[in-house]
């Protein structure tokens, strides 16, 4: 079991080693209120904080059985140095009624720990999609369904669920997590993901679940989702339908809402929630010029300006020969000029002191040649500009 996790841990980590992408959107992307988990990260910079406060009730069936259930799930996600890697904590606590059914039914209350799982995702592809607003010639073309979109983006999940919980929810050994991550993005405004799970693997208490969640946004401040959940166990399987909502309150700052009908078993019931997320964002995107199309503009007068340079020495060689221009086409005074020089430099007392000096004009240094050139290319910027 060691060799198996470790030879996954090396696959996740040299997949990391390609390029960066980023990830970060202007809005916060939560995966509350639903328990699917999108393949893209918060981007690098985010630290996002998503909570749940939950009530489970069902019917106690079985023998042994927990059929209340109240807490909180917290999820916290962020991205050091890869916008493509994303490492998260989910915490649950909650308080659980045990209860026994044989002749009598018992119960007692049980609170702690349900889940504390440390992981990491990492998206290995994204597709891209055509740009229909290029497409002018022809209407139906322009609204063509993009058959691009049937390609998911793929995502890699690898986690670890620590043993550091309640005496009823313990496995008895840290046991690892793996999953792929799937998201189909069918419109701008309507996208599904499917996520499909290994948990718990190596122990009696190992299952294999998927997740299925069709999201849907109504404008810019609402969404809604439904979903289906399958869990399968070796002692019994676990089902649940659920749907629910999410407003945006502000571009940081999420409020949902969700309910399901459970069916665990032979038990069935209802399990609610209602839940925030938040994000502090530190993003920081590198600089790029972009024209009004969004597209890298490469011929600039700044960069024209670096070309045409081409180092240290090429300018001064440029000097030298401004120099040898300016010497070449300067003109020769006359003798009419040099007459009339000698008569003003007789003329006596007045003409020693009277006289105003020539003025001399000063050699321009290379710093100050640069400087000009400078402020000439700022001109012509905003003349192109206007």
């Amino acid at each position: 079991m060691k060799n198996f996790f470790s030879n996954l841990f090396l696959f996740f980590s040299l997949l990391v080693i390609n390029s960066i992408q980023a990830q970060y959107t202007n809005v916060i992307n939560s995966n509350k209120p639903g328990f699917s988990e999108s393949p893209y990260s918060v981007g690098s910079g985010v630290y996002q904080f998503e909570s749940n406060f939950f009530l489970k009730n069902t019917s106690i069936e079985p023998t042994f059985s927990r059929p209340q259930s109240f807490g909180v799930d917290l999820l916290f996600r962020t991205s050091f140095f890869l916008d493509k890697l994303e490492l998260n904590t989910q915490l649950t606590y909650q308080r659980d009624k045990v209860a026994f059914k044989n002749i009598f039914t018992s119960h007692y209350f049980s609170s702690g720990l349900s889940k504390f799982t440390i992981g990491a995702k990492y998206l290995l592809f994204q597709p891209e999609y055509t740009d229909k607003t290029k497409e002018v010639r022809s209407w139906k073309k322009r609204n063509a369904f993009d058959k691009k979109r049937f390609i998911p983006s793929v995502a890699l999940y690898l986690g670890m669920n620590t043993d550091f919980v309640n005496e009823i929810h313990k496995t008895e050994s840290i046991t690892p997590k793996v999953g792929i991550l799937l998201q189909h993005n069918l419109t701008n405004q309507f996208n599904v993901i499917s996520n499909v799970y290994y948990d718990k693997i190596g122990t009696d208490f190992s299952e294999i679940s998927y997740i299925i969640t069709a999201t849907q946004n109504f404008g810019s401040r609402w969404s809604g989702f439904l979903e289906h959940q399958g869990i399968f166990q070796k002692y019994q399987n676990n089902l649940n339908l659920g749907t629910g909502l999410a407003y945006l309150f502000s571009k940081d700052f999420q409020i949902n809402a969700s309910s399901r009908y459970l069916i665990e078993g032979k038990a069935s019931g209802f399990y609610g929630s209602l839940g925030i997320s938040y994000r502090i964002d530190n993003h920081e995107d590198s600089y790029v010029d972009l024209d009004a199309q969004e597209v890298l503009l490469k011929d600039t007068p700044i960069t024209r300006y670096n070309k045409s340079q081409r180092g240290f020495f090429n300018r001064l060689l440029n000097i030298f020969k401004k120099k040898e221009s300016k010497k070449s086409t300067r003109k020769r005074p006359s003798r009419s000029r040099k007459q009339t020089s000698t008569k003003k430099k007789k003329s006596g007392f007045l003409g020693l002191f009277g006289k105003k000096k020539p003025k001399v004009k000063k050699k321009e240094t290379d710093i100050e040649k640069l400087e000009r050139e400078i402020k000439e290319l700022e001109k012509e910027m905003k003349k192109n500009n206007k």
